[in-house]
């Protein structure tokens, strides 16, 4: 009898698989939309120009070695990192209430501030994530112990912001629970608040005395502005909250695979912060023993030097804007070219990478047979899969599904 005979068989990863049957497929008009990394024009993955700069330095630099790193990280990352998020002139840093430990990507982030709010926080084990969510939000944090429930966000009907049930769902949920919230580019729906919702949302945290833990994988490539993009965690921040950012450096640098991250911490003063620093590398020690270096160190030589930030600034706003221009020609199809019955504006009202595009699981179902085109049952897409070869097509094909699939399904 094995040890393991009782182990139960997962089902397989939604989007791994799904790029999977891609692969597997062999028709040439195929089109993978649920893909979670940049493609250009070409639908190839992308190096940055100012990461092969970056790399270049590095590899001639004589006295590059490969030893451990610190626990908490590459001290010029994660300083370099926390200043992007939360801004130079952020009252956090110059009061000293920042803290910040280098993570295995955006992922890891997540993780080490839900293995921190496992042992440390004590007013509530409620977490709540946005419905829909990232679906590794529900698993990363349901592996520690805490309560997961969801707040409404997504209002299917407008392909927008369910603004008055997220409030109304924020005011029910639990005194102290910890609410996750998506900085910018909401994953998977593209849809985010204004910055006036934004202020409402604060104002329902703070009366509820919950706990804020923003995750952040976009910075820079969901509008083409750094500061814009992180507009809302300065704000809470401004207002004198406690909270937790998951920072991820994989979309923005096209660094998918070396795993770059980060978690930062602020708290309400220097005395505080202390004792969270020595936990945080305490926790690190324990699931990572050390972060890996070297997409820490190109993160952190293009961000402390303003040659290469500028650089790094203009390779992101391509990225941003081929993204923006594959919405507006999607948008042009759908509603000039094939007149394409219902309101489609949410195409191009949405931001970043995804987009939640109201097509139904069996809409979905008939592109995937029919069309070779690959997505999600939940009609979402990345836009990066789109490219001026194939948008027409998937504009085509959604018509058809459209007028001729008409039965309905929920998320």
């Amino acid at each position: 009898m094995s040890f393991f005979a009782e182990v139960p068989l997962a089902p397989p990863d939604v989007i791994f698989h799904l790029t999977a049957s891609y692969q597997a497929d062999t028709d040439a008009k195929k089109v993978n939309l649920g893909v979670g990394a940049y493609r250009d024009d070409n639908g190839k993955p992308w190096v940055l120009p100012v990461v092969q700069k970056a790399k270049q330095v590095l590899l001639n630099d004589p006295n590059l070695n490969h030893e451990y790193l610190t626990i908490r990280g590459l001290p010029s990352f994660t300083e370099a990192a926390a200043k992007l998020i939360l801004g130079p002139d952020s009252p956090a840093i110059a009061e000293n209430r920042a803290v910040s430990a280098q993570s295995i990507s955006g992922t890891g982030a997540v993780y080490l501030g839900a293995l921190f709010l496992s042992r440390f926080y004590s007013k509530s084990k409620t977490v709540l994530i946005s419905n829909p969510t990232w679906a590794n939000h529900k698993a990363i944090f349901e592996m520690v112990g805490l309560d997961v429930q969801q707040y409404n966000y997504y209002d299917r009907e407008t392909n927008g912001l369910d603004f008055e049930g997220m409030i109304s769902s924020l005011e029910a949920a639990p005194e102290g629970a910890i609410v996750l919230l998506h900085a910018c580019a909401h994953n998977p729906t593209g849809v985010d608040p204004t910055m006036d919702q934004w202020k409402k949302i604060a104002e329902v945290i703070k009366a509820k005395k919950q706990f804020t833990f923003f995750d952040c994988a976009y910075q820079g490539f969901a509008s083409g502005n750094l500061d814009r993009d992180a507009a809302a965690v300065r704000y809470f921040v401004d207002q004198g909250f406690e909270l937790f950012v998951a920072q991820s450096f994989a979309k923005n640098f096209g660094l998918y695979g070396e795993r770059c991250g980060a978690l930062h911490v602020v708290s309400q003063n220097s005395e505080i912060n202390n004792n969270v620093k020595s936990q945080l590398e305490k926790l690190n020690r324990a699931t990572i023993s050390n972060p890996p270096a070297f997409g820490a160190r190109i993160v952190s030589l293009v961000l402390n030097d303003p040659t290469l930030f500028q650089e790094w600034v203009d390779d992101f706003q391509i990225m941003a804007n081929r993204i923006k221009e594959m919405r507006q020609k999607l948008f042009h199809y759908l509603t000039e070219e094939l007149k394409t019955p219902g309101t489609w504006n949410h195409i191009v009202d949405q931001i970043g990478m995804f987009s939640f595009t109201g097509l139904t699981a069996p809409q979905v179902k008939v592109l995937k047979e029919k069309y070779h085109v690959y997505l999600t049952d939940n009609g979402r897409i990345s836009m990066a899969g789109l490219n001026t070869g194939n948008v027409e097509y998937f504009a085509r094909a959604v018509d058809d599904v459209v007028r001729n699939v008409h039965q309905k399904s929920q998320i």
